[in-house]
């Protein structure tokens, strides 16, 4: 049999300095987490299937990794963290009374196609906040997202901001069916302007209703895009999903992070369970959002407890790869101080090592081999 030294496909290594690096990024961006009152919690790296099922509205049963233990139960490699961190809240907290704030590290797995050319096993860390409907704790989220992008050193990236109730709205408005939608979810996604005014078009929607989903893949940009999504239509929980950001935008402006913030109401999830405002950080240099958040107010019905909740994810290896190609330097912890012995020498290096070990030192001990 044939020996495998090399990792399966979509896994990789991490060693020496870029290890080293990818830690204290960890370090810096937990600081922001404690820095806003924020909690740690850790959850297993494999759930029962149904925390992650299709009713949930995570990742497609298809990219999961499934097994059995003993019992025949089926078992899935965490694939994304806000169903656990929510499963867990549900079980050990009350956020029907009082707000529970948590922040995670750990890794993700996810049987993406090998064609995408992405990582199956990611680490992340993010936030969620539950128990708190209010567009303060909208606004929090993306000042957090702003900062700990900041204190990774990056200097250019920007939030986009979109809301998934005013695409909502206008679907609930339109009366498709579920095929219908979920086409012109992608179009809209993919910025497909030609396939979206096809799709429309065999809709025989009112005008101003077609106008609006015309207009949507074409809706992204600063503060000015959100007047213009107002006056598209008077449905009123459209309305209402941009006075909301409206709102966001001005508290976040008494952080001083506006300047950050874009808005795209053409920002459609494959995450069903997002139910108001969703975001994604960007930044030259990698393809993929640094960031992915939202509202998910429904998901924790689904373990017992309903409560409103917002969080986030940072992918760190979307991060450093970004970092690293706009050549900007993680620090990494200094080498060690090497102290070599003999034989004769041994009792005293060992000694000394101790001593500056003590001190918070890193010293690494080598046997320096007599010469014959």
């Amino acid at each position: 049999m044939q020996r495998i030294f090399h990792t399966p496909e979509g896994v990789r290594d991490i060693y020496g300095q870029e290890c080293g690096q990818k830690h204290r990024l960890q370090d810096e961006i937990r600081k922001v987490f404690l820095g806003y009152g924020y909690e740690e919690i850790e959850t297993p790296t494999f759930e029962y299937f149904e925390v992650f099922s299709r009713e949930v509205g995570t990742i497609p049963s298809k990219d999961l990794y499934k097994f059995f233990d003993r019992e025949g139960n089926t078992l899935v490699l965490r694939p994304d963290f806000t169903p656990s961190v929510s499963r867990a809240c549900a079980s050990y907290f009350s956020p029907d009374r009082e707000v529970v704030t948590l922040f995670y590290a750990g890794q993700a797995f996810v049987n993406s196609s090998s064609y995408q050319g992405r990582l199956k096993e990611t680490t992340q860390m993010g936030v969620e906040r539950i128990g708190d409907s209010s567009p303060e704790a909208d606004a929090e989220l993306l000042a957090m997202t702003v900062e700990c992008l900041l204190s990774a050193g990056l200097k250019e990236f920007q939030v986009s901001v979109g809301q998934v109730n005013y695409f909502k709205s206008l679907l609930k408005e339109a009366n498709m069916d579920q095929e219908a939608e979920e086409r012109l979810r992608s179009l809209i996604s993919q910025k497909n302007y030609f396939g979206v005014e096809d799709l429309v078009e065999e809709q025989n929607l009112s005008p101003d209703l077609a106008e609006a989903f015309l207009a949507l893949p074409h809706l992204f940009g600063s503060y000015e895009v959100l007047e213009k999504a107002r006056s598209l239509t008077e449905n009123p929980s459209a309305v209402e999903a941009v006075e909301r950001l409206e709102e966001i935008y001005e508290i976040l402006k008494l952080y001083g992070y506006e300047k950050y913030i874009s808005f795209d109401f053409g920002m459609v999830s494959k995450i069903q369970y997002y139910t108001g405002v969703i975001f994604q950080a960007y930044t030259y240099g990698t393809g993929e959002p640094l960031v992915k958040g939202g509202r998910y107010d429904e998901l924790l019905k689904h373990f017992g407890k309903p409560a409103a909740s917002i969080g986030f994810v940072i992918v760190l290896d979307s991060l450093l790869t970004a970092l690293s190609r706009q050549k900007i330097q993680v620090p990494a912890e200094e080498p060690p101080c090497v102290l070599t012995y003999t034989e004769e020498s041994r009792s005293e290096a060992v000694q000394r090592a101790q001593l500056l070990r003590k001190e918070g030192k890193r010293v690494a001990l080598r046997r320096k081999e007599e010469e014959h």
